[in-house]
C-alpha cells in the first residue's frame, strides 16, 4: 500500500516537472517578429525616438521616446494621463533600437523567475509576455501626470524595462534610457539626421551671427543645466523623478 502511494507520488511529481517545464519552454519560445518597417512605423520590440520641437533645436541630445509592442505599434506617453498608441507624438522616429526578448524576465509564475531580481520584480510587476508588460505600463501612466523635467517619456519607457526586468536589471531609469538609444540606436535614414541636427545648427548658426560668442556659452549653460537637473534627479535625489 505505501509503496504504491509512493509510485503515485513520484508520478505526480514528475508530471508537475514536465509541466513546468513545459510551461517554461513555451514562455521563451517567442513568436517570430515582422521586419521592422519605418515607413509604416512599425518598429517591433524596439525603443524609438524623435527630436521634440524648441527643445531639441537647443539640445539636440534631447528627444521623446517610446517604445514599441511585438506587432510594431509605438505605445509612448505624450501628456498627462494620455498614452499615444500607434501615433507617435512630435512626428515620424528618427532612431531606433530593437531590444532582445531573451534578455527579458517573463516567468511563468510567481515563483519562477529567471533574474536575479526575483522578489523586488515580483514585488514591481510582472507579466508572462513581453505586450502585457507594456500593457501593465500603459494602464500605470493612465494616472501618471506628464512633467518635461520629472516625469516624462523617457520614465515610462525605463518603467517597460523595469517590468521586464531588461538586461536582469530594474535600475532603468530616464538616463540610461537617453544613453541606450542615444549610444546604441539605429538611425532611419540620412534624412533622419537632418531632420534631427538641422534646426539646431541653424538655431547655432543664427546665435553666433547676432549674438555672438556669449549665445554659444549660454547655449552650453542651458545643456549643462538641463543634463544637471536629469543626472542630480535621478542618482542625488531620486524622489523627485519618480513617477
Amino acid at each position: 500500500m505505501s509503496r504504491a502511494r509512493f509510485s503515485m507520488t513520484d508520478l505526480k511529481r514528475a508530471f508537475d516537472i514536465e509541466q513546468m517545464s513545459s510551461v517554461s519552454r513555451i514562455q521563451h519560445d517567442f513568436w517570430p517578429l515582422d521586419e521592422i518597417d519605418p515607413k509604416n512605423a512599425k518598429f517591433p520590440c524596439c525603443i524609438v525616438w524623435t527630436p521634440l520641437p524648441v527643445v531639441s533645436w537647443l539640445a539636440p541630445f534631447i528627444g521623446h521616446v517610446g517604445i514599441c509592442r511585438e506587432d510594431g505599434v509605438i505605445l509612448d506617453f505624450a501628456g498627462s494621463n494620455f498614452v499615444n498608441v500607434d501615433d507617435f507624438a512630435f512626428g515620424a522616429a528618427a532612431r531606433y533600437l530593437q531590444l532582445d526578448r531573451n534578455q527579458c524576465c517573463f516567468p511563468p509564475n510567481l515563483s519562477g523567475h529567471t533574474c536575479k531580481q526575483g522578489y523586488m520584480h515580483a514585488e514591481f510587476g510582472t507579466a508572462m509576455t513581453w505586450d502585457d508588460t507594456l500593457q501593465s505600463s500603459f494602464r500605470h501612466f493612465e494616472h501618471r501626470s506628464y512633467n518635461l523635467f520629472t516625469c516624462n517619456c523617457h520614465s515610462f519607457v525605463a518603467n517597460c524595462l523595469n517590468r521586464l526586468c531588461y538586461r536582469g536589471s530594474m535600475s532603468w531609469n530616464m538616463i540610461s534610457v537617453a544613453a541606450l538609444i542615444l549610444f546604441k540606436g539605429s538611425w532611419i535614414n540620412f534624412l533622419s539626421i537632418i531632420k534631427s541636427f538641422l534646426p539646431f545648427t541653424v538655431v547655432l548658426c543664427l546665435g553666433l551671427l547676432l549674438v555672438g560668442w556669449p549665445f554659444l556659452i549660454g547655449l552650453f549653460s542651458f545643456s549643462l543645466l538641463l543634463m544637471g537637473w536629469y543626472v542630480l534627479g535621478t542618482y542625488c535625489f531620486k524622489n523627485l523623478l519618480e513617477c
